[in-house]
């Protein structure tokens, strides 16, 4: 009877101080637990790793991807050079139109390595925010698509949209590197945890 009263008591106006009260209880451990695991998960199961090995998409993200960082700094000076003077605006539409359609393809063969890997296209746990962040990369470059198309706005204007689509590019681009990184480094660590 009194563990269902402090229970009910603990529901209704808990002590903020639980540790000090002694009320801690295997509920809350577990969910600390979680929370511990959820912040310590490795970025590959060892399944997941395997399957990341093995798929060709691996090989395919890894070439596109420097592919459109070159299209890209290509792009910046186009788009920087009309800008600043006025001249090259074609040169610089046809610069941002290739970045697009090269973001396009790594989208696209990125979410099918995505669901190879992780199984699921999107949103996977390891890439969740990276994800979440490549949307709005993608929803400017597609607004900078459609303003050229219907011929919205001067091309001063489109290119300073495709600007702002590309400092979100660059965000990016820094969180899957960043990951990249984290992944090399827990791969000798789990590798000489195998070994001892």
């Amino acid at each position: 009877m009194t563990e269902w009263f402090d229970s009910l008591i603990n529901r209704v106006a808990p002590c903020p101080w639980t540790a000090n009260a002694g009320l801690h209880s295997v509920q809350t451990f577990e969910a600390e637990a979680r929370r511990d695991a959820a912040r310590h998960r490795p970025l590959y199961s060892p399944e997941e790793r395997v399957r990341r090995d093995k798929t060709v998409w691996t090989l395919v993200q890894g070439l596109l991807a420097p592919v459109q960082f070159l299209a890209f700094g290509i792009s910046v000076f186009f788009v920087l050079r009309y800008l600043s003077t006025g001249e090259g605006a074609m040169a610089a539409t046809i610069s941002v139109l290739v970045k697009t359609a090269l973001l396009y393809t790594i989208m696209v063969t990125g979410a099918i390595w995505e669901k190879v890997v992780f199984g699921r296209y999107l949103f996977a746990h390891s890439f969740f925010w990276e994800d979440v962040f490549s949307m709005l990369v993608l929803a400017l470059h597609t607004a900078y698509l459609g303003m050229v198309l219907l011929n919205i706005g001067t091309p001063r204007e489109q290119l300073i949209l495709a600007l702002a689509a590309y400092v979100t590019y660059v965000i990016n681009a820094a969180q899957f590197i960043w990951k990249l990184r984290m992944a090399r480094l827990e791969a000798p660590a789990k590798n000489t945890m195998v070994a001892a």
